[in-house]
């Protein structure tokens, strides 16, 4: 057999199980100049189709919109009404593990902050 054949065969063989570990609810905590801030994820794989939401700090679910997942990457949008109509966020992230890396921006300013699997 030829090794590119079964390299490509076990990279396609791992992807759905880097989509499965990504399910359930994930935890983390944002800094801001008032201290940190508890932030709180729930996603849900279907293949490369990710669902999900973000919970808003009185408990709301703030649903994912364009969400993607292939190997350990992701991507996904929450749109937030800020109270002069909606921002919305473009996350990115990567699966490494235990821990869910994700990157955003708000006004320009990068944020980028460590999620748990709770």
């Amino acid at each position: 057999m030829n090794i590119r054949t079964l390299a490509l065969g076990l990279l396609l063989a791992a992807t759905p199980a880097f989509a499965a570990e990504i399910d359930g609810k994930w935890v983390g905590s944002i800094d801001t100049p008032n201290g940190a801030m508890a932030i709180a994820y729930n996603f849900k794989a279907d293949g490369e189709t990710l669902t999900g939401a973000a919970e808003g700090p009185d408990g709301s679910q703030l649903a994912f919109t364009d969400g993607k997942i292939s190997g350990n990457k992701l991507s996904f949008n929450v749109s937030i009404d800020l109270g002069g109509g909606p921002v919305t966020f473009k996350y990115t992230g990567e699966l490494a593990g235990a821990e869910l890396k994700l990157h955003t921006t708000f006004m320009d300013m990068p944020i980028d902050f460590v999620l748990k699997k709770s």
